[in-house]
């Protein structure tokens, strides 16, 4: 998804600070755009965003580029089994959990918003997962993505009104995650969906790239879900 919203925001003529833990997956990022986009103003930085001197190494070097202006926080995830009940879910996993999904996420807001106001302009893109509302068998992510809409939505009355912050709550999307999970369960998701289908990462990225614009200047604090109609219910 990540990968989705940087070309999509650089077909835009963004001028992009890219990063990811990963350096292989930030190199492929970085040569896709430069194929597609030859003058994208852009600098990259492999960073582990869950630590905080790495987060600031991260915005030490972009040297070339203007003041950030936009925060696209696309972080999160589960590392381990995708289903366990609370019962198996061990003091360390549940910690990890919430640092992959919350951590970066306050680091880098920490790190930006002042910034921003003084400039007196900014915008916060988080992400979440309808799993927020509650998902049998992650209640260590779902109470993590419920923190971090719980995030969006206080700082979103804090730091009114020179930033606006949004969150993005995906459904299941076509990226590498499918691949750690059975083919019935992927199903199930399709099938619960009122699409009848699996979202793409492109359509993701337009719905950042909506928040993130003046398009939406007058929203904040809000949840969107990009689902295909899911919800998840008891």
């Amino acid at each position: 998804m990540g990968q989705a919203i940087a070309l999509r925001f650089a077909a835009e003529g963004a001028a992009l600070l890219l990063t990811d833990i990963s350096g292989n997956r930030l190199v492929e990022t970085v040569e896709r755009i430069r194929a597609a986009y030859p003058a994208a103003h852009l600098e990259s930085f492999r960073a582990n965003v869950l630590d905080a001197g790495e987060v600031d190494a991260l915005l030490g070097a972009a040297t070339s580029l203007p003041p950030i202006d936009v925060l696209i926080n696309v972080v999160g995830g589960l590392r381990g089994a995708m289903y366990a009940s609370l019962l198996e879910i061990d003091d360390e996993r549940w910690q990890q959990t919430m640092d992959l999904n919350l951590r970066a996420t306050l680091l880098l807001t920490r790190r930006l918003v002042p910034g921003m106001r003084e400039r007196g302009y900014g915008r916060i893109v988080n992400f979440s997962s309808i799993s927020y509302a509650g998902e049998k068998g992650q209640s260590d992510y779902a109470a993590a993505k419920a923190a971090v809409v719980a995030l969006t939505r206080s700082l979103a009355m804090e730091l009114a009104p020179e930033i606006n912050i949004n969150c993005v709550a995906p459904g299941l999307i076509e990226t590498s995650v499918m691949e750690r999970m059975e083919t019935a369960v992927v199903d199930s998701f399709r099938n619960a969906c009122a699409l009848k289908r699996l979202g793409k990462p492109e359509e993701i990225a337009q719905a950042v790239l909506f928040l993130a614009s003046e398009e939406a200047s007058y929203i904040t604090g809000e949840v969107l879900r990009v689902s295909g109609g899911r919800w998840p219910s008891l």
